[in-house]
C-alpha cells in the first residue's frame, strides 16, 4: 500500500510537469495557448496535480525534500524531452549532461527510504 503513494506522486508530478510545459511553452507552437482562458484554467490541474504529488510523497517519505528533489529532476527531464519532441530543440552536449544530472538526482532520492 505504500509503494502505491509513491506510484501516485510520481504519476501525479509527472502529469503536472507535462501539463506546465504546455502551459509555458505551449504558446510559442499553438496559437490557442496565448488565450487568457488557457492559462487561467489549466492553473487549476496544475495545481491540484503538484499539491497531491506532494502530499502523496510525503505520506511515504515523511520528508518534503524528497519530492521537491524529485520533482526537479522529473521537470528538467520532461521538459527536455517536450521541447525536443514538441519544438524540435536538439540539445547540445552541455543539456545532454544536465539531463543524465537530472536522472540521477531521481535514481538517488527513490533510494532514500526511511
Amino acid at each position: 500500500i505504500l509503494i502505491n503513494k509513491i506510484l501516485i506522486a510520481l504519476t501525479f508530478s509527472t502529469l503536472a510537469h507535462i501539463l506546465s510545459w504546455f502551459h509555458m511553452n505551449g504558446q510559442f507552437k499553438f496559437e490557442f495557448m496565448k488565450s487568457q482562458w488557457w492559462i487561467a484554467l489549466m492553473s487549476i490541474p496544475i495545481a491540484y496535480l503538484f499539491y497531491y504529488s506532494t502530499r502523496f510523497s510525503y505520506e511515504y517519505f515523511g520528508f518534503v525534500w524528497n519530492i521537491r528533489m524529485i520533482g526537479f529532476g522529473l521537470g528538467t527531464f520532461i521538459f527536455g524531452i517536450m521541447s525536443y519532441y514538441i519544438m524540435g530543440e536538439i540539445p547540445n552536449y552541455k543539456t545532454g549532461i544536465c539531463l543524465l544530472l537530472a536522472l540521477v538526482i531521481i535514481l538517488l532520492q527513490l533510494t532514500n527510504f526511511k
